[in-house]
C-alpha cells in the first residue's frame, strides 16, 4: 500500500515549482488532495496533472493571507472530503530589497504572506484535527532561515529570513501545544531550488556575485523541486512517526 494511502491532505501555494512538485509526489503515495493558490489557472493545472496520474485532486483559488477566505476555503474542502490529515503551508515569497531600502509595507507584505498564511491555515485544521486526535503539519522554512549569503549580498533580504526563521519557532512552539493532541508538526528547509522560477535568477546571480550559491553549498550544485517534495513526504507519512517539532534542512549542506 502506499504510504499514505486515503489521508486527506491541503498543499497551499500548489499551482507551480515546490507546491506542485509536493502535490505530484504525495498524490503518487496515494494522497487525496486539496490545493490552494492565488493563481486559478495554475492550481487548476496542478490538480489536472495529479489526476492524469490517476490521482485525486480538487484545486480552489484564493488568497490564504486573508481570514476570511481561509474560513470559506477550509469549509468547502471539510465539506468535500470530510476531515483533514496532513496540512502542507507552501505558501511564501518575498519583496527583496536591502534593508535600509526597504519600506514598512515591503515588509508587512512578506511577513503576512509567509507567516500569516501558515498560522491562518494551520489554525483552521486544528478543530477536527484535535478531536480526532491526529494530523499532521508541514510547514516550509529555508535555509534563509541562516541568511542566504547570495541574497544579502545581491538584493537583501532580510524579512524574507526573518519569516523562515520564525517558521522554527512555530513548529517548536506547536509541537508543545498540540503532541498531547496527537499532532505532529515539522517544517523543511531547502536550499537553493532550480524551481521553473528560481533557476534563471541563480543563472544570473552566478555570473555576478562574489557569493552565488555554487560557492556556498557544500554539495556544489542547487536541489531539485523532487528532493524537496519527497522530504515533505517522509514528514507527511507514518516513516516519520516519532518525529515532531524538527526543521529538516535539505540543501545540500549548507
Amino acid at each position: 500500500m502506499a504510504r499514505l494511502q486515503d489521508r486527506i491532505a491541503i498543499v497551499t501555494g500548489a499551482a507551480q515549482g515546490l507546491g506542485r512538485a509536493i502535490s505530484l509526489k504525495l498524490a503518487s503515495e496515494g494522497a487525496r488532495l486539496a490545493l490552494l493558490d492565488m493563481q486559478a489557472a495554475g492550481v487548476e493545472e496542478t490538480a489536472a496533472m495529479v489526476r492524469a496520474k490517476g490521482g485525486q485532486a480538487m484545486a480552489w483559488a484564493g488568497d490564504v493571507t486573508d481570514e476570511a477566505t481561509v474560513t470559506d476555503l477550509f469549509g468547502k474542502i471539510h465539506a468535500h472530503y470530510g476531515q483533514v490529515d496532513v496540512l502542507v503551508n507552501n505558501v511564501g515569497g518575498s519583496r527583496n530589497m536591502k534593508i535600509w531600502e526597504m519600506t514598512a509595507e515591503v515588509w508587512d507584505f512578506t511577513i503576512r504572506l509567509n507567516l500569516r498564511s501558515t498560522f491562518l491555515c494551520t489554525r483552521a485544521v486544528l478543530p477536527g484535527m484535535m478531536a480526532r486526535k491526529a494530523g499532521n503539519i508541514i510547514c516550509l522554512s529555508s535555509g534563509a532561515k541562516e541568511g542566504t549569503p547570495w541574497s544579502a549580498e545581491d538584493k537583501g533580504a532580510s524579512a524574507y529570513s526573518t519569516c523562515k526563521a520564525g517558521i522554527h519557532g512555530f513548529i517548536r512552539d506547536l509541537t508543545w501545544e498540540l503532541s498531547p493532541y496527537g499532532i505532529r508538526c515539522n517544517a523543511v528547509a531547502p536550499g537553493p531550488i532550480a524551481t521553473e522560477k528560481n533557476a534563471p535568477m541563480f543563472a544570473d546571480q552566478e555570473t555576478r556575485l562574489v557569493h552565488p550559491p555554487s560557492r556556498m553549498v557544500p554539495m556544489v550544485r542547487l536541489g531539485q523541486a523532487h528532493e524537496i517534495a519527497d522530504a515533505v513526504c517522509f514528514l507527511a507519512s507514518d516513516e516519520s512517526s516519532y518525529i515532531t517539532g524538527v526543521t529538516l534542512d535539505v540543501a545540500g549542506g549548507r
